[in-house]
């Protein structure tokens, strides 16, 4: 049943997405003439880089693809974005103060793909060099769940909160970090795992584009969602072929995996010596007095639910 809704997802995105296609040369040369409004581009930074993966544990398997990103200022965004945190809600998250900037792959012809959308929380409103948390919020594929989290742009080890790939299981941290978007951007995520030790790795790196070499935003981001999800498959194809095991939804096997993340994580943050080598050997009593002598509270933590047939 998954499989056939899978199927058709994608035939239904591709006939909408092409109808869609079709009339993209029409809107802008309604643009082109005045007879359709432009894109507000005071609040909006274009990106152009290279995301690349690699994994070397059970089997070696590396790949990078060009993409493109969207650098939004929330509080100057002409109008909400749907599916995404609105910049209260941001600063709300992250106990922020200032502006809060978004970085993510636009939709495009109907469809949106974001494995991974990032905020950047600032303290200072008239600095755009003191950022103080970011938000990363992660998307997995086919599910459609989503999970976020709060973070330390200088660098962090969080909990894996999210079943992100049915060829990774959820032990191990997520270690990240960011830089403060400027003429360039980057973003890295290593695995540490508690057998396979450091065995992934995803970058991101971009460079700032000329928006005065953008004739159009909606030609710029054309079919760069769908770019991300052909490689999201095609990799797992690879990955399938190669032996990888196979590793269901934790929710058919372990439905408080979440809860499970979220203590693992505040081990983490309160106590470094439950890290990956040691979380699983760490005793109640030992947490207990670990926690009793710290001053640390829990990480922010939101999910979302996939959707049907999904859930």
């Amino acid at each position: 049943m998954e499989i056939l809704y899978l199927l058709c997802s994608i035939l239904s995105t591709f006939l909408s997405s092409l109808i869609l296609s079709v009339l993209l040369p029409f809107r802008f040369l309604l643009r082109r003439c005045g007879l359709s409004p432009a894109a507000a581009t005071d609040s909006l930074s274009l990106y152009e880089g290279t995301v690349w993966h690699e994994r070397r544990r059970p089997v070696h398997h590396a790949f990078r693809y060009s993409v493109r990103y969207a650098l939004i200022g929330l509080d100057g965004a002409c109008s909400p974005l749907p599916s995404h945190l609105s910049a209260d809600e941001a600063r709300r998250f992250a106990g922020s103060t200032g502006p809060v900037l978004l970085l993510t792959i636009p939709e495009s012809v109907g469809y949106e793909q974001n494995p991974l959308s990032l905020y950047y929380c600032y303290d200072v409103e008239d600095s755009s060099k003191n950022l103080n948390k970011c938000i990363a919020e992660v998307t997995n594929t086919p599910w459609g769940e989503r999970g976020l989290f709060v973070f330390d742009p200088k660098s962090d080890l969080i909990a894996k909160p999210l079943h992100v790939s049915p060829f990774m299981d959820m032990l191990g941290n997520w270690s990240i970090k960011a830089n403060a978007p400027g003429d360039n951007l980057f973003v890295a995520i290593s695995v540490q795992h508690p057998t396979l030790g450091d065995y992934f790795t995803a970058t991101l790196r971009a460079k700032k584009v000329s928006s005065s070499s953008v004739s159009d935003h909606s030609l710029f981001f054309w079919l760069m969602p769908h770019k991300v999800a052909v490689w999201i498959y095609w990799h797992a194809l690879k990955l399938w072929w190669k032996n990888v095991s196979f590793i269901q939804h934790p929710r058919c096997t372990n439905p408080e995996y979440r809860e499970e993340a979220m203590i693992r994580d505040q081990k983490l943050r309160c106590c470094p010596v439950a890290g990956v080598d040691k979380d699983e050997h760490m005793k109640t009593e030992e947490f207990q007095e670990c926690l009793a002598s710290t001053n640390c509270g829990a990480r922010r933590f939101k999910w979302r639910n996939a959707k049907w047939p999904w859930y």
